[in-house]
């Protein structure tokens, strides 16, 4: 199988072509800009894959917030520039990421949530993965392409990025490590989110790509929720040396959902994934990363 991959030097993107390439699929990666429509139909077309993963996205929350209109262009606009290319060269299916951000606000007896949950996002970055997710709906109905949406709950592991939550704790213990100092300080903590390892994820992207249906969406997800605080109990308690969390303020989003829990219920019975990477293994691992890369994510390569 053919596959082109957008997005593909970012944290899921790296961890997606590792997989495809040991799955003996031949990968092209791709890191156009997804908002240049004329180069991407371009691209698409020269390359000719059998199949798109359309990962590229920009994925900050709380960042879009600061930065609503570039969110909105690269997350709507790049994902239709993408649908619009995979038809006009013949591909033979897309799959597109989402989020379960779009489901926004949810009450306790919802949960855990399956894929016919009400749409109700309160972030510029939820309503821009909304509306993508609509736009590969229209895709398929308008065109007949080909479309099997991932709605990916939150995911982490080696390579993230400290903009996320799990990474940006693990990072800022390691700088403990190093310096001695022994405050961790820590966000909102009581948020309760649906993690999930990303080398887990990928398997069930190249899994639904080969077995999903077309015009269906299908969680991705542990189906478990834990609270922040849990990660960052267990990041401390593998530091080298002792250390307190420290609740700072200016940490806290605008807006931040209680919690959210998927089903995976429908990935299951499709293709047979489970998540198989306990969270401790993961979160292990993310010490291990900042330990190994104490400047940052801003390599190409996951040791």
């Amino acid at each position: 199988m053919r596959a082109l991959v957008t997005g593909a030097n970012g944290f899921v993107g790296i961890h997606l072509v590792r997989h495809l390439r040991a799955a003996g699929d031949e990968v092209i990666e791709s890191s156009i800009d997804i908002t240049d429509r004329d180069r991407i139909a371009a691209h698409v077309a020269e390359q000719a894959p059998d199949v798109v993963y359309h990962l590229a996205a920009q994925a900050d929350v709380g960042g879009s917030w600061a930065a609503p209109i570039p969110t909105l262009r690269v997350n709507v606009e790049g994902t239709l520039n993408i649908l619009d290319a995979a038809v006009a060269a013949g591909v033979d299916r897309v799959l597109a990421v989402t989020s379960a951000d779009i489901y926004g606000p949810v009450d306790e007896a919802d949960l855990p949530l399956t894929e016919d949950q009400p749409v109700r996002p309160v972030s510029p970055y939820a309503a821009s993965k909304a509306s993508a997710d609509i736009m590969c709906v229209t895709a398929g109905l308008a065109h007949g392409l080909d479309v099997v949406r991932a709605r990916s709950f939150n995911h982490l592991g080696p390579g993230q990025n400290e903009k996320f939550v799990a990474s940006a704790i693990a990072s800022r213990v390691v700088a403990n490590e190093r310096s001695g100092d022994t405050e961790v300080r820590v966000g909102n903590l009581e948020a309760r989110r649906d993690f999930t390892d990303v080398r887990d994820v990928v398997r069930a992207y190249r899994l639904l790509m080969t077995d999903g249906q077309a015009g269906e969406v299908y969680h991705v997800c542990s189906g478990v929720d834990r609270p922040v605080g849990e990660l960052a109990e267990r990041l401390i308690a593998m530091a080298a040396h002792d250390m307190e969390l420290v609740v700072d303020p200016e940490l806290f989003r605008p807006v931040d959902l209680k919690v959210l829990r998927g089903d995976h219920t429908k990935i299951t019975a499709a293709t047979g994934w489970t998540p198989e990477i306990d969270i401790q293994t993961t979160l292990a691992d993310l010490l291990d990363f900042w330990r190994a890369h104490p400047e940052g994510v801003g390599r190409t390569q996951i040791d």
